[in-house]
C-alpha cells in the first residue's frame, strides 16, 4: 500500500473501526494513540484524527490515557435496539410503497442464500446483506447512515455465532416481511419487522444476562 494512502486519516479509521466491530479490540480495550501508531506503522496525526471519528460514531469513549472501546450497559443495549427498531420498520413500510422488482429479487434471493447456508460466518454476512438490501429498497439515505452506526454498536456483542434454529426462525420472518412488501402492505411490513427485530433484541438481552 503507498505510503501516502497507508497514512490517511480514512484508513486508519477503517482498519480500527474492523477492529472493534469484530471484536479483536474487546470492549474495555484502552487504546493509546502512540502505541496505536506504532502498531499501525504509521504517524500519530491519522491516528488520533481516527480515534475521534470512532468516537463520535459511540465506538469509543474518552479516558485519562486515551481512548477506551465503550462497554455498554443492558440499558444502553437496548436504547440502541429501539432506535433500530424504529428505523429499520420504518424503511420496510418505505420499502413496500416504493419496491422494483429488482428490490424484490434480491431480498428473495439473499433470503434463499440465508436458508442454505451452513457456515455461521457466512450466514451472518448474507443476514446482514438482507437488512441493507431493504434498507436500500426503501431509498432514506439518512436512515440508512444512521442504521449503519446503530449496527457498528451492536456488532461489538455478536460474538456468539447465530444456530440453526435461529437460522429457521430469521428465514420465516424475512419471508413474511418480504410477502409485506411484495403486496405493497406498508403497515405489516413495518409490523413484521417490529416482530423481527424484537425477538432478536431479547435473544440479545438474554445471552449478555446469562454471560455476565
Amino acid at each position: 500500500m503507498p505510503a501516502a494512502n497507508r497514512d490517511s486519516t480514512s484508513t486508519q479509521y477503517e482498519r480500527l473501526r474492523a477492529e472493534i466491530v469484530s471484536g479483536k479490540l474487546a470492549p474495555g480495550t484502552v487504546l493509546l494513540e502512540t502505541l496505536l501508531s506504532e502498531r499501525l506503522g504509521v504517524s500519530r496525526t491519522p491516528v488520533r484524527e481516527a480515534l475521534a471519528l470512532l468516537e463520535r460514531d459511540g465506538l469509543l469513549e474518552r479516558e485519562r490515557r486515551g481512548y477506551r472501546v465503550r462497554m455498554r450497559s443492558p440499558e444502553e443495549l437496548l436504547e440502541i435496539y429501539e432506535a433500530r427498531i424504529a428505523l429499520e420498520s420504518t424503511c420496510a413500510a418505505g420499502a413496500a410503497a416504493r419496491r422494483s422488482a429488482y428490490d424484490l429479487a434480491r431480498l428473495a434471493h439473499l433470503g434463499r442464500e440465508a436458508r442454505a447456508a451452513t457456515d455461521p460466518t457466512r450466514l451472518r454476512e448474507l443476514h446482514a446483506a438482507w437488512h441493507k438490501a431493504l434498507r436500500a429498497a426503501a431509498g432514506n439515505a439518512t436512515i440508512i447512515d444512521l442504521l449503519e452506526r446503530l449496527d457498528s454498536m451492536l456488532a461489538v456483542y455478536d460474538a456468539e455465532e447465530p444456530t440453526l434454529a435461529d437460522q429457521e426462525i430469521a428465514g420465516d420472518e424475512h419471508e413474511r416481511i418480504v410477502a409485506a412488501i411484495e403486496a405493497g402492505d406498508a403497515e405489516e411490513a413495518s409490523r413484521a419487522t417490529v416482530a423481527h427485530l424484537g425477538r432478536a433484541r431479547e435473544a440479545r438481552l438474554a445471552k449478555l444476562a446469562s454471560s455476565s
